[in-house]
């Protein structure tokens, strides 16, 4: 289902997608460190203060953040269920090493 077919819209305060998972792709302020730009679990220096990105429309924000939607299955009822999914798909996902 499509962002606009499920009419979702993010969750105030919840910013679990900016924090929860990796992200390789080169974001302003934060460090590259082994080929991995903001680890997963720490929050993205991009955030304000009320949880939402600095970057969102500009030209500098990565293509993967971009890409994520408010979902039903990711963001579930509640923060903390998101924050779950994020980190179980991060799990599943991680490169094996």
């Amino acid at each position: 289902m499509s962002h606009a077919q499920c009419g979702m819209e993010c969750r105030p305060h919840c910013a679990a997608c900016c924090i929860a998972p990796s992200i390789s792709s080169p974001i302003p302020g934060m460090p590259v460190v082994n080929g991995i730009s903001k680890p997963a679990g720490v929050r993205c220096i991009q955030l304000d203060e009320q949880d939402r990105c600095r970057l969102f429309g500009r030209t500098e924000r990565p293509a993967v953040c971009a890409s994520l939607k408010p979902d039903p299955d990711m963001c579930g009822s509640s923060r903390e269920q998101a924050m779950r999914w994020l980190g179980a798909t991060e799990t599943l996902t991680a490169p094996a090493g």
